[in-house]
């Protein structure tokens, strides 16, 4: 049963990711950008569940700050800056900074950290669980990366028109 249980905590953790790859695989990105991106993400997604295991509690009581606050601003910036590339005239592919992937990568980690705070009620190795959380954040986002990319290739800059207002629009459910 605990099995199941990582399972689903595993692609739950990773829809979130998911969805926010599908928007921003409409900005047209190189395969590999997609794998470093991807990449990124999975790391963080093995590593954020092992911070919140051993360290979590202590932050969140020490710096008082929700972790919404910090998805949405992130989601937000990166939002505007696809709208903004969406009215832009050039037609080449975009090319993503680095910066830009680890913000990413934060931004749709995050929660992992959280459930790595209850991690110790699972009775399942962290490790073991933070390597299924990050293999499959990974494969899902890798895949809504390939998809956002097929769906700029059918429809063009109004995907990625429409994936930044998606963004924008989950950085601020974050907030509700």
């Amino acid at each position: 049963m605990q099995i199941v249980l990582l399972l689903v905590i595993a692609v739950s953790l990773s829809m979130d990711a998911f969805s926010l790859s599908l928007a921003y695989g409409t900005l047209n990105l190189p395969k590999k950008e997609i794998n470093v991106l991807s990449s990124i993400v999975g790391i963080y997604h093995f590593f954020m569940p092992l911070i919140g295991l051993f360290i979590g509690n202590a932050i969140m009581n020490f710096i008082k700050i929700d972790p919404d606050i910090i998805v949405f601003i992130v989601l937000v910036i990166i939002g505007i800056e696809m709208v903004v590339e969406s009215f832009k005239k050039e037609e080449k592919v975009k090319k993503m900074q680095l910066l830009e992937m680890i913000l990413f990568g934060f931004a749709v980690s995050i929660d992992s950290f959280s459930v790595g705070i209850g991690l110790r009620a699972m009775h399942i190795s962290p490790l073991i669980c933070s390597l299924c959380f990050s293999l499959f954040s990974f494969l899902f986002t890798y895949i809504g990366l390939i998809f956002g990319k097929k769906i700029s290739s059918i429809i063009g800059k109004v995907a990625t028109l429409l994936g930044g207002i998606t963004l924008m629009i989950i950085g601020l459910i974050y907030l509700f």
